[in-house]
């Protein structure tokens, strides 16, 4: 199980969970979620997707692999059914959702591929996987301060920045990757978009900590004034705004 993510669930949950509602939006509107729909998000995280489906009327259903995750999203999201597992090996029976959700969470799976298929075998005959995650860099203002970052640990010639969440989406993050992916995986494409994610900060220490998550005091201490510095076109009144994108697409599963 990752324990890594486990021990930074409250922290994700605090700084950067909020920031994926609007793609959640737009998947509950291509996807044609709405009251009665059994919705399974898998890398479900803290749960607040869980938590706006089941606002909505939806029957969901997450998984996540990491256990600190799952038990703040038990909580969030109290009469979702919520289990610790992989993408690629879903407990749950063929045919169980009409709708299958990944956020920000599918370029995690060990292969993408196999877990789409897994996707598509729990999905009701003619039901939707709907995925979404970051764009690419130049639609982000975080990647900008990232690779502030990067830079500066290079030229300090350290390890010191952790590199566990740095996984990247690779092509998934281009324009038409999504799309691509799944028309490789046999799946109908239905919609496919471009989301804005904007998120805010209230303070230099805020923006620290979002950026750093996950970094030891020291490190915290050493590239502070890199992420402020890089931050300062994102400067507003009361902290910071950075503009970011997730792309999303929806495709129906075999019929």
């Amino acid at each position: 199980m990752d324990d890594g993510w486990s021990a930074l669930a409250a922290q994700w949950s605090e700084l950067w969970a909020a920031s994926a509602a609007p793609a959640h939006e737009a998947l509950i509107a291509a996807s044609g979620i709405r009251t009665g729909s059994r919705v399974l998000d898998v890398g479900c995280g803290s749960g607040e997707f869980l938590r706006t489906l089941a606002d909505r009327g939806a029957v969901a259903a997450g998984i996540d692999p990491a256990p600190g995750m799952v038990a703040l999203a038990r909580n969030v999201a109290p009469l979702a059914d919520i289990r610790v597992g992989e993408a690629e090996r879903l407990p749950w029976p063929d045919g169980s959702f009409d709708v299958v959700t990944a956020v920000n969470a599918l370029q995690f799976a060990d292969d993408t591929l196999d877990a789409l298929a897994e996707f598509a075998r729990v999905l009701a005959p003619g039901g939707y996987i709907a995925i979404a995650n970051w764009a690419e860099g130049a639609r982000n203002d975080l990647d900008a301060i990232e690779a502030a970052v990067a830079a500066a640990d290079d030229a300090l010639g350290d390890e010191a920045l952790d590199d566990e969440a740095d996984v990247s989406a690779g092509d998934l993050r281009s324009a038409g990757g999504l799309e691509a992916l799944m028309r490789e995986a046999g799946l109908e494409l239905v919609a496919a978009g471009l989301v804005a994610v904007p998120w805010s900060a209230a303070d230099d220490d805020t923006l620290v900590r979002a950026v750093l998550l996950g970094e030891d005091p020291s490190v915290l201490r050493e590239l502070a004034p890199v992420v402020i510095a890089a931050a300062a076109p994102y400067r507003i009144a009361g902290g910071y705004r950075l503009n970011n994108s997730y792309r999303y697409v929806v495709a129906r599963g075999p019929s």
